[in-house]
């Protein structure tokens, strides 16, 4: 007995903790409410994967250019003539009598293991990405994006976000937000790409794409792009042509720091990884004023020239990036690409609000079905049990505060499926008390004492009662582990009523029994 009352009170601690504020804001406090019930926003994402690959394979063109010139291949043009093909790189010019070291280095394992090597015409050669390789990249971009969004989120302080794969469709990310209130910023988080990259500039800057068009002959290379922006803060527009392929982009970004610059305004010190450290080293190094290529750089941002910066001397692993940021936009820069730029670029496809008056409403509802619910059983197995009803009743009331502790501890969240959870569990748990019941009545029918009795009906309905909540605990545990939002919070709510179900109906209960017959003289009629 005295376990029992341990119990309830560290239960009870788990539902109110140390009351601050009143009895609800302690239990508020505690029970986290989901996006149903508090109000919040629910966001549908669809991750542009397609871009993802375009990268890989722009990062791959120029790394297989190097490694033509360096197994001595000179004047072979290697690109992406197709943009609605970005997974298929193009060798054109190959020299008769370079073919054979032109195979050799695309039959090496870093080409051949990711891509299909296929010669149309005599000179030229295709390589296309396997379906294995794109669905790797694949995968790793919405894993990336989702952990991401993920981290963004927990750094702006939304309390038990939801952020997981959409089964409804392909590349897509479920994102709920329970009692977001500055909703336009949040958004603008979570969109933005925040993908940072630093290309080497091969013209400009011009005031038109004309005008860039007109200075590279006509076209632009396959190996370079176009991008508006501005050479530094309150420049005018201006459009540069740059090396397609980065010398670091976001991923390579290890830490991103708001700062201010030597005149107090804004910006954002970075420090890279090890690895790109090394080789921006090597470019800079190669184009610095001082060296035999000098050249410069342009730091883009969301695909827009943020700044562009000759290279002076040798940069490793540590700079800033400055252009005119507001204090707000420098910490959310630096937010995004301290929690990792994503891969790729998002859209969305579904929005939508719950106000807080529905979820209200929703918990008001819920909380009078649980308490009609409650209140109907107990009064059945109060008639129809009789004084053992009342053992069923206050074993009832135990499971139910355990539940509620349980979520106090783990800080789970309550969704309206959760309390449905809940409702669910007392119906489970008066099903064990009427197994057990029913059992001793047969066993006091066949002519046993009560004490006999109470012992041989807990063991019998014992294996009944572990297999039902077993069964059903595992059917949770598929809920959870493939269900979102909502049905995961039921299936939370029901595995904690049935595991405190186990305790209630077969410990709490024969202790009272136990209790109850200690006090009675021997042979007594048993009220059940």
């Amino acid at each position: 007995m005295a376990f029992i009352v341990a119990v309830l009170v560290i239960f009870a601690y788990g539902i109110i903790g140390i009351p601050r504020g009143g009895l609800k804001q302690a239990i508020t406090n505690r029970i986290n409410l989901g996006l149903d019930l508090r109000g919040g926003t629910h966001l549908v994402l669809e991750v542009h994967v397609a871009e993802a690959i375009a990268s890989a394979t722009d990062r791959d063109v120029a790394r297989l250019q190097a490694d033509l010139e360096k197994a001595g291949v000179t004047g072979v043009t290697v690109g992406k003539s197709d943009p609605n093909h970005p997974n298929a790189i193009v060798l054109a010019g190959i020299p008769p009598a370079k073919a054979a070291d032109v195979r050799s280095v695309t039959g090496s394992t870093d080409y051949s293991s990711l891509y299909d090597v296929a010669s149309t015409t005599p000179g030229s050669a295709t390589l296309t990405m396997k379906q294995a390789a794109e669905r790797d990249i694949e995968s790793r971009t919405l894993s990336t994006s989702m952990e991401a969004i993920r981290e963004r989120i927990d750094k702006l302080g939304v309390t038990e976000p939801v952020v997981a794969p959409y089964g409804l469709g392909a590349n897509q990310l479920l994102v709920e937000l329970p009692g977001v209130e500055d909703l336009n910023r949040v958004e603008d988080i979570i969109q933005s790409t925040a993908k940072l990259a630093i290309h080497a500039v091969i013209g400009g800057p011009f005031a038109s794409e004309a005008e860039a068009m007109q200075a590279n002959n006509g076209s632009i290379p396959v190996d370079a792009m176009m991008l508006h922006g501005q050479a530094a803060a309150g420049a005018p527009d201006s459009v540069w042509v740059l090396k397609r392929a980065s010398e670091v982009e976001g991923t390579d970004f290890r830490d991103a720091q708001p700062s201010t610059d030597q005149n107090g305004r804004p910006n954002i010190t970075f420090t890279l990884t090890t690895e790109a450290g090394d080789r921006f080293y090597k470019y800079t190094s190669e184009h610095a004023s001082s060296g035999a290529t000098p050249g410069s750089m342009a730091i883009v941002l969301d695909n827009k020239v943020r700044e562009v910066a000759g290279i002076n001397s040798a940069i490793r692993d540590r700079g800033e990036i400055t252009g005119g940021f507001t204090k707000q936009q420098a910490d959310d820069l630096s937010l995004m690409l301290r929690t990792g730029a994503l891969p790729a670029s998002i859209s969305y496809l579904e929005t939508r609000t719950v106000g807080p008056s529905l979820g209200a409403a929703s918990i008001r509802q819920g909380v009078v079905a649980a308490v009609a619910g409650m209140a109907a059983v107990m009064l059945f197995m109060l008639f129809y049990y009789r004084g053992a009803g009342i053992n069923a009743d206050l074993a009832l009331l135990l499971n139910l505060l355990i539940l509620l502790g349980f979520m106090g501890f783990s800080r789970a969240t309550l969704t309206l499926p959760g309390i449905a959870g809940v409702i669910l569990t007392i119906g489970m748990g008066v099903d064990s008390n009427v197994l057990i019941f029913e059992r001793i009545r047969e066993e006091l029918r066949a002519g046993k004492t009560s004490a006999a009795a109470v012992q041989q009906g807990f063991a019998h309905a014992w294996i009944t009662i572990v297999d039902t909540h077993v069964t059903t605990i595992v059917s949770a545990a598929i809920l959870f582990l493939f269900g979102t939002g909502p049905v995961k919070g039921f299936a939370v709510t029901l595995t904690f009523g049935l595991l405190a179900n186990l305790f209630t109906a077969v410990f709490v209960s024969r202790v009272i029994f136990d209790a109850i017959l200690s006090r009675r003289q021997r042979g007594a009629a048993l009220s059940i």
